[in-house]
């Protein structure tokens, strides 16, 4: 009974807020658009001064106000269509229970607000606020210290590398599935090996730590040292490991496959392995899928 109200509830929150450039019943226009590159989902919140009788100068206060108590539910089915990782939405949580309305809320109040600002003809109030990934990641996190992955009963020779990059760009083979996909952003992604070995998944990931990072395929062709983009250079070093992703597992297409000697380079070595714990992990996406309207 419990589940079926806050499915109910979930359900609500789509159907009365989900407004995406066009102005609902009660006045408030609403744009949204999730970037994975740079882990943050960014809105847009109007309200129609106007239409509401609201006379400026006196009431602009009035309309800050309105807007400030007014975004979090405005917000909250952007947020409940994050996937979380192949099998779940920030919506599904919910459902089951895992975390509450409440929570979600909290994550829009949480987000960087810029101050509201005047639409250029005086009759809307505006406001912008990014909520940052990393932070719901965070929330989600359950365990204490990041659990020991597969080692294999024979080591292969494998250098020590600085980083790990799966580059899954174009279209791939979704396992069990005649037809391919593009490799979808999440929270939590699964790295499979083609043998079907579990390489990667958040367990393995130490706590506080950002599980994965996601660009786009220019940003490790760079005239650098190793080939990568700013901040990408500082997280994966000069000699990152570069893999041809193989496929795609999970009912959602999150999870990329690797092929079995790269994961064996990888669970090779204590340092390798270390890698993945300290989430020096980067998936390269289409990025189409990287800039997307949350639906």
């Amino acid at each position: 009974m419990k589940k079926t109200i806050i499915t109910a509830l979930v359900l609500f929150s789509f159907l009365s807020f989900t407004v995406t450039g066009q102005e609902n019943s009660m006045g408030y226009e609403v744009s949204c658009s999730m970037d994975w590159i740079r882990g943050e989902l960014n809105a847009q919140v109007s309200y129609n001064l106007a239409r509401a009788g609201i006379r400026l100068p006196t009431g602009r206060f009035q309309g800050e106000e309105i807007l400030k108590d007014a975004y979090p539910p405005l917000l909250r089915p952007y947020l409940l269509s994050i996937p979380v990782d192949s099998g779940s939405t920030i919506g599904s949580l919910v459902s089951d229970g895992e975390i509450s309305l409440y929570d979600v809320d909290r994550y829009s109040r949480e987000a960087l607000i810029s101050p509201p600002s005047l639409s250029p003809d005086f009759s809307r109030m505006i406001g912008r606020y990014t909520v940052y990934l990393e932070k719901i990641s965070s929330d989600l996190t359950r365990h204490r210290r990041a659990i020991e992955g597969e080692r294999p009963l024979i080591p292969v020779p494998a250098a020590d590398y600085t980083g790990i990059i799966i580059i899954a760009h174009g279209e791939l083979p979704i396992r069990g599935m005649n037809s391919r996909a593009l490799v979808q952003p999440c929270l939590f992604p699964k790295i499979w090996d083609t043998s079907m070995n579990l390489i990667y998944e958040r367990s393995m990931a130490e706590p506080g730590r950002r599980m994965v990072r996601y660009a786009a395929q220019e940003s490790i062709f760079r005239p650098t040292p190793s080939g990568l983009d700013g901040d990408l250079a500082v997280l994966l070093g000069p000699n990152p490991l570069r893999i041809i992703a193989r496929g795609i597992f999970g009912s959602r297409p999150t999870n990329p496959i690797i092929d079995r000697d790269d994961a064996r380079r990888i669970i090779s070595t204590e340092n390798n392995r270390r890698l993945l714990r300290e989430g020096k992990v980067l998936l390269v996406l289409n990025e189409e899928v990287l800039r997307a309207i949350p639906q």
